[in-house]
């Protein structure tokens, strides 16, 4: 009976010591929690672009679409302007190093080079352009000679083209559609390419290269030629022979 005395006063002991009331310094230090320093940690760069070796071979995989190749250029604009300037072709309206070497310094001024805090070494001066115009934009153009022959390879490229969409007939389909519908199929048949029809091109492109009609006044002449009745507008059908060469049909 003693002992039971006796546990029951450690008991409210004890229960009167867990429920008494805290102080304010046990309020402000609730939830805090006390860490040992071990100096600052530094964290280098480490983000990168992987596909463990999944993907390789199949196109669409880092080192193929990244790698050291003919695609490496696209990963910077320089890069890209360089590649482009190789074949002749404009970046971004800008003429190619040679055109521009061609023509110079706008007024023959002076130009120079400072090196510019956080930027680096920067050309301080004119730019290499024909006309003040072309400096502000307003003649600027990537429509070079390079890039003319380029749209004239890719009109031939399509109008002899030995495959369709989804892998069916190319322009072998033209003349069945001409002898059955009065026309050739040109969509669907791989003879489709626009060739933007612009008023620096040395002869008519023909937008779509379908013998369409409509124009704007005025319009330079070679676009004319393109757009209306000329070489690559209706004109070519009022010749007789549609886009591929292909006769007229009367008997329908």
């Amino acid at each position: 009976m003693k002992l039971s005395a006796v546990a029951c006063a450690l008991l409210v002991a004890g229960s009167a010591d867990a429920y008494s009331t805290p102080s304010r310094s046990d309020l402000r230090n609730l939830g805090s929690k006390s860490m040992a320093s071990s100096g600052p940690r530094k964290v280098g760069a480490s983000m990168k672009m992987e596909d463990f070796g999944f993907l390789k071979g199949s196109g669409i995989g880092f080192e193929d679409l990244w790698g050291a190749g003919e695609n490496d250029a696209v990963i910077s604009e320089v890069a890209l302007e360089k590649a482009l300037n190789k074949d002749g072709l404009r970046y971004r309206l800008n003429r190619t190093e040679k055109e521009a070497d061609e023509v110079g310094r706008l007024f023959d001024l002076p130009g120079f080079d400072v090196n510019l805090p956080i930027i680096g070494q920067t050309y301080l001066g004119p730019p290499k352009v024909a006309s003040v115009w072309e400096a502000l934009g307003f003649t600027a153009t990537s429509n070079n000679e390079a890039r003319q022959e380029e749209k004239l390879k890719a009109i031939e490229k399509a109008r002899v083209a030995t495959k369709g969409v989804k892998g069916g007939e190319g322009a072998t389909l033209r003349s069945k559609w001409l002898d059955k519908y009065g026309y050739p199929r040109l969509v669907g048949s791989g003879g489709i390419f626009y060739a933007d029809q612009l008023s620096s091109d040395k002869v008519p492109m023909g937008g779509f290269n379908m013998g369409k009609s409509g124009r704007m006044w005025p319009i330079p002449e070679i676009v004319e030629s393109g757009a209306y009745g000329g070489d690559k507008g209706w004109g070519m059908k009022k010749k007789g022979t549609a886009v591929d060469g292909l006769p007229k049909k009367t008997d329908m």
